[in-house]
């Protein structure tokens, strides 16, 4: 029994947005260093499908969130122990396998050249909303929404951006992944001008199964700290460092 609960608590349970997943193994690893002797189970999904896990009893210690309302909203439900606080932000990225001349900025996305952009749903996912929020900024959101192909999460609509459409608004950590570091910047992907949207404010907390749980603690300290910001700098995230 002592050795089945020893297993138990070297082991935590994380949820994690989908923009997260190219950065989230870097994490691991480099926390793996610093305790060696836990392990992290991690679950990826869009924010609000993991809120809807959790609310429905999955047993997570933290939730990384691509915004900060989902996190709020299991903090006043008080699913979540701590109040949210970002872990960094996220921006936006126009992308094309095709090489493309980006000069035109957003209103590349009128040409009559791109017939289908990959687009995460506003409804699931917080860079949705972000890019919502950039197209009618740009005063061109209802110009070309009928060319919108939807993803549930920024990770599907990456890949309905590299295999389905002629263009897609991804997130720019998407861009640091292994498989997508061929395409480069200017040629297949720009950033979008952060005039047009709210860089993405991403929370982080600690959810109630994480009361007992010091290793649960341990890694949400690391991922407010220096080592950690560094690592999401290296993928495309604003932080404060």
């Amino acid at each position: 029994m002592l050795i089945t609960s020893s297993l138990i608590a070297s082991t935590i349970s994380i949820a994690v947005s989908a923009n997260a997943s190219y950065v989230i193994d870097s994490l691991v690893s480099e926390f793996s260093k610093i305790a060696p002797k836990t392990k992290i189970r991690v679950t990826l999904g869009s924010s609000g499908k993991l809120v809807s896990m959790i609310n429905n009893g999955a047993p997570y210690h933290l939730f990384m969130s691509a915004n900060m309302s989902y996190p709020q909203a299991l903090y006043n439900k008080r699913r979540a122990i701590t109040e949210p606080v970002i872990y960094a932000k996220g921006s936006l990225s126009y992308f094309s396998k095709t090489p493309r001349n980006f000069k035109d900025g957003i209103k590349l996305l009128k040409s009559s050249s791109i017939i289908k952009i990959a687009v995460a749903n506003p409804k699931t996912a917080p860079y949705g909303k972000a890019t919502q929020e950039a197209l009618k900024s740009a005063g061109i959101y209802h110009d070309i929404s009928h060319k919108f192909v939807y993803g549930e999460s920024i990770s599907q609509t990456v890949t309905y951006a590299v295999n389905a459409t002629d263009i897609g608004i991804i997130a720019t950590s998407a861009l640091y992944a292994s498989s997508m570091r061929e395409y480069k910047e200017g040629v297949n992907w720009s950033r979008l001008n952060l005039s047009l949207y709210q860089p993405i404010k991403q929370g982080v907390v600690l959810l109630k199964y994480a009361k007992e749980s010091q290793e649960a603690r341990e890694f949400y300290d690391f991922l407010l700290s220096k080592k950690a910001k560094k690592i999401f700098n290296s993928y495309g995230y604003i932080t404060d460092e």
